[in-house]
């Protein structure tokens, strides 16, 4: 019956998103297929931007954090909702600079802001690593979904492996439309589990209500609900919080796909709707931390003890088939679209801005093939990394939210202060990488600042590097600040028009 279910939900979904993609394709270009050619509208982009926050590890992850931690779960408020005051002010000047220069990537944006068609090469390189990080925790999530789902007939690295099929499959053909289609079915879906498990949680561990889960938890487990958690020598302390949802809120719209979702946007209307709105999306996380609790209480014990399974383990001891299945389709679809894109992607900034610049003369069919036959080279890569890695998803976001968080001062400075140099930023990713990634650098943090998230630190002496090193080198040309400026070339313009007329 799950099974059957399963494939229902897979099916139409994958039916559904490849008609539309297709139907709604304008033409067969690779801008076409990686950005929607620039025509997505309100609703649209709604589930296409929501598509991407809400993913397997804002239910797998969060739910598995909250049964065996505790209070770091709230970590998903505030990380959300600080992302989309910062998406608010960002996403309407990145789509504004992609619609006025035709870019699809954000390596493109680098190279055309700072006149460097090198950085754009280093920073597509950068970001594809990072996007790869990112597509394992939906693999990860993936093979675990299909396990509960076959009752373990199959073996993990077996469940990783279709997982990864089933990513390539969905974007392979129509692009960023289909992602979009299934992002708004699994938007849906996601929010009628929640209820459903919600509305029935407390009779499934014999608690009165949804307030009486919180406050068994913190009977059973003092201090639970307060900070650092269940673990109290875990430096998942306030200080912890606040660092970590600035870094993810600061690095969340430099990560590559959600910079290019930017650019699929009809209108910059569009994109500040959703920015006001979607925070109310993070109140979901609440009954997700419910779940979580929930699973605590009734002495879950996922294989493995992996809190990544806590609540597809719950799920399966608690409720019949059907529900199981229902839950376990909607898995595979918080997993697919989000994950699917994260390949596009990945696919579209290795054909433009690696091999790109090395072969100038490519046309559109052969772009449009090399970046669908690279998509599926990635996908390989964060297989085999899911099946050779081990560790909870939210620490897999963290690691990834460090890596890709060093582009983040060339995004903001690019957009706030003209100054902002292609060198400025070379220098400032070397500084920030070997304060994030050097050994003798990851022991400071930990004993000078234990608190602290490293992705932060390196984040601000990046930034620090990249002012600096900036006020030391030539300023970039007028035609490279009015990307990000687009009033700087006519105020040179009038400035030069006056010199001239002078004596």
């Amino acid at each position: 019956m799950k099974l059957a279910i399963v494939l229902a939900i897979l099916l139409a979904t994958v039916s559904g998103a490849l008609c539309y993609g297709r139907v709604t394709r304008k033409g067969h270009t690779l801008a076409d297929w990686a950005v929607g050619g620039r025509s997505l509208g309100t609703l649209i982009f709604w589930f296409m931007n929501a598509g991407e926050v809400y993913t397997t590890f804002a239910v797998l992850g969060i739910s598995g954090y909250a049964w065996a931690l505790g209070a770091p779960a709230y970590l998903a408020f505030c990380s959300v909702s600080l992302s989309y005051a910062l998406g608010y002010w960002l996403m309407p000047k990145i789509w504004r600079a992609g619609r006025a220069r035709r870019l699809v990537t954000q390596a493109d944006f680098f190279a055309a802001r700072y006149d460097a068609r090198w950085l754009g090469v280093l920073t597509g390189v950068i970001g594809i690593a990072s996007l790869i990080v990112y597509v394992q925790i939906q693999l990860v999530s993936l093979g675990l979904i299909v396990q509960l789902t076959l009752d373990g007939l199959v073996s993990t690295q077996t469940a990783t492996i279709i997982a990864g099929l089933l990513m390539v499959a969905f974007v392979f053909v129509a692009g960023v439309r289909s992602a979009a289609f299934a992002a708004g079915v699994k938007d849906v879906l996601m929010i009628a589990v929640v209820v459903l498990l919600c509305a029935t949680v407390a009779s499934k561990v014999g608690a009165l209500s949804i307030a009486d889960i919180f406050r068994r938890a913190e009977q059973l487990h003092p201090g639970i609900g307060r900070l650092p958690g269940l673990d109290h020598t875990s430096p998942t302390t306030a200080i912890w919080l606040l660092t970590s949802s600035l870094n993810i809120a600061l690095g969340n719209w430099v990560f590559p796909h959600l910079f290019q979702i930017s650019y699929t946007s009809a209108s910059g209307t569009a994109i500040r709707r959703n920015a006001i709105w979607q925070p109310l999306y993070s109140l979901a996380y609440f009954c997700i931390i419910l779940l979580g609790f929930a699973a605590l209480l009734a002495g879950t014990k996922p294989p493995g003890n992996n809190l990544n399974a806590a609540l597809l383990q719950f799920v399966s001891d608690h409720y019949s088939a059907p529900v199981v299945g229902f839950v376990a389709g909607t898995g595979f679809l918080l997993a697919l679209a989000p994950g699917a894109l994260l390949l596009l992607t990945a696919g579209s900034i290795f054909t433009r801005n690696v091999v790109g610049p090395f072969r100038e003369r490519l046309d559109e069919r052969t772009s449009l093939r090399l970046s669908r036959f690279s998509l599926v080279a990635f996908a390989a890569i964060a297989v085999w990394l899911s099946i050779s890695q081990k560790g909870s998803l939210v620490k897999i976001l963290l690691d990834a939210y460090s890596a890709i968080g060093m582009l983040a001062p060339g995004v903001f400075l690019g957009f706030l202060w003209r100054r902002t140099t292609a060198l400025g930023v070379l220098a400032g990713l070397v500084a920030g990488f070997v304060a994030l990634l050097a050994p003798f650098a990851a022991q400071f943090w930990s004993s000078a600042v234990p608190q602290w998230e490293p992705g932060l630190i390196a984040m601000a002496i990046n930034a620090v590097v990249t002012f600096g090193v900036s006020l030391l080198t030539p300023q970039p040309s007028h035609s490279a600040v009015r990307v990000a400026f687009p009033s700087a070339g006519s105020s040179a313009q009038a400035v030069n028009g006056l010199n001239a007329t002078q004596p």
